[in-house]
Formats: structure tokens, sequence, C-alpha cells
């Protein structure tokens, strides 16, 4: 019995070594199962003080993020060797099974550098923390990672919570509440109850297709990567980067590919910047084929009609979302549009969208009231809800 033991340590502390010499375990992808926590799936570790990328783990990056209470965003993805994901034109990419996309919920410290675990710096989710492919755990707040994984029987979403110590992510089925509070540049402060979705809830966004009841993915599509990233490997284009890694095909000419805007650039132009903010935030719902498919109210980059736009659209149910607006989109007076007065509402009987934020994003509300009232369309004399049939170009 003591040899065993002896033998037993020995092997110990050569997997020690092994761990020490900086040679991580490979990505496990589970084919079945809900592993506990995080470090099982050897997707991201922390190393130095810092959470850092696995081997084979490729950061990417979105020309407009999905809003989620001023969250910042670490996004990743992996495939298995040999596999690659096939180009979609406007939807998200088909990724093959075995694919494990990450997306990681982080916020900046304060200003002054002293997290307390509970305040967290209000600063725009464009304004990436990470640095060499990685975050620097003394700078940053990890609030939850949530993993997309690809099997089988189709894509499966598991939301891990980090502890408090930043130090282990364990999976939290049902979901999970973390109080934190907003300082903005100023020094104000904002309460927050940071909801991480339960399983179920997912679906509330991953549900593209009202049709199938699928969970798929959001983010990766050709329009929303078509931008360039600091790699370790130097600067690069995602699109082409991907292709690169063999884990992209089929990619169209550069001319071809579709581009979203920056909604924060203010060189780009209003229309485009208002879509691609539309399109990231309500799109996945409201859409030709997604759950709110019945309110005639589509806002993904694809649809160009005015109408279906909301512009002299009546809803067909809002109920108290209304706030006795009569239009959706009434060109000209956000004041008297349905979206830009549901958007700036933080009440759950108003509110849109309706999950993924507890907070009003103040500055996509403006962008969005300044496109409102850039608009030409005269409700009265172009008939009820008739403003005409060819909407703006698709972002």
């Amino acid at each position: 019995m003591r040899n065993l033991m002896v033998r037993v340590i020995v092997l110990f502390s050569a997997l020690l070594m092994l761990v020490g010499c900086g040679k991580p375990a490979a990505v496990h992808f589970f084919e079945q199962g809900q592993p506990a926590t995080l470090d099982e799936w050897h997707v991201l570790r922390i190393r130095d003080g810092k959470l850092t990328l696995n081997e084979g783990v490729v950061p990417y990056d979105l020309n407009t993020p999905l809003f989620s209470d001023y969250a910042h965003k670490l996004r990743t993805v992996w495939m298995p060797k040999g596999r690659a994901a096939g180009y979609q034109p406007e939807h998200a990419f088909d990724f093959p099974v075995g694919t494990i996309l990450s997306k990681t919920f982080y916020y900046p410290l304060p200003a002054t550098g002293v997290g307390d675990g509970t305040s967290v710096a209000r600063t725009p989710p464009s304004q990436s923390s990470l640095h060499e492919e990685s975050l620097d755990l003394s700078k940053v707040r990890l609030i939850e990672t949530r993993l997309l994984v690809h099997r089988k029987e189709g894509w499966v979403a598991l939301p891990y919570v980090w502890n408090p110590q930043q130090t282990e992510a364990t999976l939290q089925r049902t979901g999970a509440s973390v109080d934190l509070e907003l300082v903005a540049a100023d020094g104000s402060r904002e309460a927050l109850a940071y909801q991480v979705p339960d399983q179920n809830q997912c679906g509330g966004c991953h549900i593209t297709d009202n049709r199938s009841r699928k969970l798929l993915p959001i983010g990766p599509k050709a329009r929303n990567l078509n931008r360039d990233f600091d790699y370790l490997s130097g600067h690069d284009n995602q699109l082409a980067h991907l292709v690169k890694l063999g884990y992209l095909k089929d990619l169209p000419a550069p001319a071809q590919l579709p581009r979203a805007a920056d909604a924060t650039d203010p060189a780009a132009p209003l229309e485009a910047r208002a879509r691609a903010y539309l399109d990231v935030n309500c799109g996945h719902c409201h859409s030709r084929t997604g759950p709110a498919i019945t309110s005639g109210l589509w806002l993904d980059a694809p649809t160009r009609d005015h109408l279906k736009l909301g512009m002299c659209k009546q809803p067909i149910a809002a109920g108290k979302g209304t706030g006795n607006r009569r239009y959706d989109i009434q060109p000209g007076d956000a004041d008297a549009s349905i979206i830009a007065y549901r958007m700036d509402s933080d009440d759950p009987a108003v509110m849109m969208p309706e999950v993924g934020r507890a907070v009003v994003h103040s500055e996509g509300v403006t962008l969005i009231r300044e496109w409102i009232n850039a608009l030409e369309t005269n409700c009265d004399t172009a008939g009820e809800g008739q403003p005409g049939n060819t909407g703006p170009p698709a972002v």
C-alpha cells in the first residue's frame, strides 16, 4: 500500500510539473452531459492573473454588439480539427457538430482600479478590455460565461457563473442574479441586478426560427464579423483570419461580403448605424421567422419594406407597451413612436427588448431617436400604414 501511495504522489507531481510547463489539456468537447464547471471544457483558463484562451480557441468581435446592461463580452469559437463552418450570406454560419462558442460577460473596474466585488465601470461595450487575447483579472470583474455547444441533436446552451474570487465558473442551469453597481465616468452610480438567464431563457433569443424551435447562434454572421481584429499573430480581417485557420470555407470575394455598421461610429451614416443596432438587438426576434413574427414588425437587416420596419404601422397587440402612441415608428417624431418609448423604459410590462437587460441603454435610445427624427415620411399624407414598399438599404 505504501508503494502504491508513493507512485500516486509521483504521478501527481509529474502532472503538476506538466501543467507548470505551460502545456494545458486540449479543449474537451462533451458529446453528452452537462459538466459542472467551465474548466472541464478547457476552452478558457486562468494563468498568471489573466483569463486566456486555449490552443485553437479563436476570439472574435461584432461590428455592433448586442446590449446587455453595459457588459463587455469576450467571444470565442473552437472547432474540431479538420472541420470548418460553411459561409452563409445572411444567417449565422453553418457550424459543424463539435463547435463550441463561448461568450464571457465582464465589466471593467471603476477608474480607481479598486474593485469591491460590486462596483463596476459603466463604459461603452465596444471598448474591449482584451489585450493580447487575454483579460487582466486585476482590471475586470467576470460575471458569467455562456457556452453554445453544437451536438448531434442540435445546439445546447450552458450558463456558467464566476465566483466572487474570480477563480472558477460553475454551471447554473436555473440562472442567477448578481448585484452590481454601475459607476459612470462622472461618478454617478446606478444599481443593477444583473440576471444570468436559465437554460430555457436562452431560447428567448437563440430560437430564431419559430417553426423549428431549435437553438441557433445569433452573432457570428458575415455582416457582423466583417471587421478587423488585433490577434496575437497581428491585425487581420476576422473573416479572412478564420479562412486561414481552416475554420471557414466558401468565403466570397471581399467586395461581395456584407458589412454591418458600427453603431457607435459617428462617421458612419445614421441610417446604417440605426439599422445595425436594431438588427443585432431586435432582429433575431423581429424577423420573417422569429418569435415576434406575428407582430408584423421586422427589424432584421434584410428587411427593406417600410411598413414591416414599423413606419406608419399600427401595432397588432402591444397593450400598455404602446404608451398611447399610434405607430411603431412615426417618421420625424420619436416622441410619438412606440419603439423609442419601449426602448427608453425599464418597466417589464413595457420595455423592449423584453429580456437581456435591466437598465436603459441611453446611447442606443439616443441613436434610434435621432434616426426616427430624421425620417421624412408623413403618415397622414401617405395613407394609413402605407409609406411605401421600398425601405432603406439593408446593412
